[in-house]
């Protein structure tokens, strides 16, 4: 049986939607607490495209707020240096908010989660019935992997990017800390009102 207090989860943001998240949780566009001055970072053409996804549960992938299993992503290659159209960002401004699978089933969310990038076809989708078995679903040698291109595994970073699908706003009780790139960052965090114990600082944890 997996140890479901040791798979966290990783949510990237701008370092200044931190004082909405200590206030509201990590809130659903959608949502009525949704962030009216929220700090984009990505792609916003993955976002639409997003919107569009059917999953096979039959909502739409844009209705749940994604994670991580992982640090590193190629998703915060391209935010960090502002590939495909998006404006780089630097690591210094992006924040990891970590949760993990226990905190989200001790908040009584719905979720799905995915054995790759969620709007890859090739990607096959689990839902709560099978979280016992999160831990032979997910490649974790692929999502601990630095490098995403390998000529002897072309489906590599499809499986990096496997996500968890949370459905609703995730709650401040269900944050268990935030990881940041430096100590500048750390005291910013600690100014907003996050307590010292609650920040890692882990710059490997970007690029």
């Amino acid at each position: 049986m997996p140890r479901f207090e040791t798979i966290h989860l990783y949510r990237m943001t701008h370092i200044q939607n931190i004082p909405h998240i200590l206030r509201h949780g990590i809130t659903h566009s959608s949502s009525p607490n949704a962030n009216r001055h929220f700090v984009p970072i990505g792609d916003n053409s993955f976002i639409l495209t997003r919107e569009r996804r059917i999953l096979e549960c039959g909502r739409r992938l844009g209705e749940y707020i994604p994670f991580y299993f992982g640090t590193r992503m190629p998703m915060l290659y391209v935010i960090q240096r502002g590939y495909n159209g998006v404006n780089p960002t630097s690591g210094k401004d992006i924040v990891y908010c970590v949760s993990s699978v226990q905190k989200i089933i001790e908040a009584n969310l719905d979720f799905q989660f995915t054995d790759g990038h969620a709007v890859d076809l090739l990607s096959s989708q689990y839902g709560r019935e099978d979280i016992q078995r999160i831990g032979e679903i997910i490649d974790w040698n692929a999502i601990e992997a630095k490098f995403w291109k390998d000529e002897n595994d072309l489906d590599l970073k499809r499986r990096k990017e496997a996500e968890f699908l949370v459905l609703g706003d995730i709650p401040p009780s269900s944050v268990l800390g935030y990881v940041v790139y430096d100590e500048a960052a750390k005291e910013t965090l600690t100014k907003f009102g996050v307590s010292e114990g609650k920040i890692a600082v882990r710059p490997q944890y970007y690029f």
